[in-house]
């Protein structure tokens, strides 16, 4: 079926979208409106951390559909439990509030904090963020962030987000006051370039927010359930938060992201929080699925391994066509372009049935499957070989 006979005037316009529609996926294969095959390095923005429409996923989907669907979270259902008892006995977090996407997850983490604050700091409401960081596309979680793009987007934005700058603890110390209650980051910024937070700024602002009486609140919607080698990116720094935020992978394809708290931080009453689909056991039941592959032996030591081979293949190709530096953990790694290419790249890319992301004009972002094989990343880093070598001769 022509890209033209879909009824796709009925979107509205949100983005430019390249004129293709994909019907189908395996693994990390999608298959277009005409049949034709895309390795696919972008996985929904490191989304599907088992691939496109991974067995574990529809059988969870398949039984769960079966018994119950949403019974209301006025009531107790058994795999939201399930699922926030497992959360909790891999981390050092002991609450779970589970949401339908990673924006409200950091909305809800925001809520937390300043609840806290009006508890237990005199009323204190101010969050430390980042510069260039993403939190979401709330009106809250857009002014949390540090994006450029949202500067001036959707005038007046919620106030209370003094922006440090990333791995720089002077520049957090130089804003707190009597009214800061948290300091937020991620640990690894994605949207800004894949730009991974120094193990020694972490412990650092660790000890800095403790001394302070402050939160310490890590957005993990890109970095959690494995992404980086380890099953939580603030793992790499042998460090504690006291909130954390899930999405994205956590239900590997489906609606799911999570709130997680200490006990100590847990300072909701009844009705401060809430949410129509919030906990469902379709998409928890899914969750726990996910988690038992990640979680499986050898699982997270292999996304380590693949993503060595990702990052020396990227090198590499750096060399070889003078690029820039690779960088990132695990299995979210960006290539520097050095030159402004990045979506002509991705284009060119496609066109030879590659996927692939460009967060900045001189940047390429990899985000496969946790499970992705040896094989299609030496297929992805071969084809991106003849893609940047056709790119740099048709510039001269």
């Amino acid at each position: 079926m022509k890209f033209e006979n879909f009824p796709a005037a009925a979107l509205m316009d949100i983005t430019e979208r390249p004129q293709l529609v994909f019907e189908r996926g395996e693994g990390s294969w999608l298959w277009d409106n005409e049949g034709r095959r895309y390795l696919d390095f972008i996985q929904g923005w490191a989304v599907n951390c088992l691939g496109h429409c991974p067995p574990q996923v529809a059988q969870a989907l398949a039984e769960q559909s079966r018994k119950l669907i949403t019974p209301s979270p006025a009531f107790y259902n058994l795999p939201s439990m399930e699922l926030a008892q497992r959360i909790v006995a891999h981390s050092c977090f002991q609450r779970v509030f589970f949401t339908n996407s990673g924006a409200e997850a950091n909305e809800g983490a925001i809520k937390l904090a300043r609840k806290w604050g009006t508890l237990r700091k005199a009323g204190a409401y101010e969050i430390i963020t980042f510069e260039n960081a993403f939190h979401g596309r709330t009106l809250a979680t857009m002014s949390a962030s540090g994006k450029p793009q949202f500067r001036d987007l959707f005038e007046p934005k919620v106030p209370g987000f003094p922006k440090a700058r990333y791995n720089d603890l002077s520049s957090v110390e130089a804003l707190v006051t009597p009214k800061t209650v948290a300091v937020m980051l991620e640990p690894v910024q994605g949207e800004a370039g894949v730009i991974t937070a120094t193990d020694d700024f972490m412990r650092a602002l660790r000890d800095f927010t403790r001394r302070h009486g402050l939160l310490l609140i890590v957005d993990e919607i890109q970095t959690g359930v494995g992404r980086t080698g380890k099953l939580w990116g603030y793992e790499h720094a042998g460090i504690e938060p006291d909130i954390m935020t899930l999405g994205k992978m956590l239900g590997g394809g489906v609606p799911l992201a999570a709130l997680v708290a200490t006990e100590t931080v847990s300072c909701f009453s009844h009705g401060d929080q809430g949410g129509t689909f919030n906990g469902n056991p379709l998409m928890t039941a899914v969750g726990s699925a996910i988690l038992d592959a990640v979680l499986a032996p050898g699982f997270l030591a292999q996304v380590q391994a693949l993503g060595d081979r990702l990052s020396a293949g990227l090198s590499a190709l750096s060399s070889r066509h003078g690029l820039g530096e690779v960088r990132g953990r695990g299995l979210l790694v960006a290539l520097d372009l050095g030159r402004d290419i990045g979506a002509r790249v991705v284009e060119r890319a496609r066109a030879e049935g590659l996927l692939l992301n460009a967060p900045r004009p001189n940047l390429l972002r990899f985000m496969s499957a946790l499970n992705v094989t040896a094989g299609e990343v030496d297929a992805m880093l071969a084809s991106l070989d003849a893609v940047l070598k056709a790119e740099l001769a048709a510039k001269g």
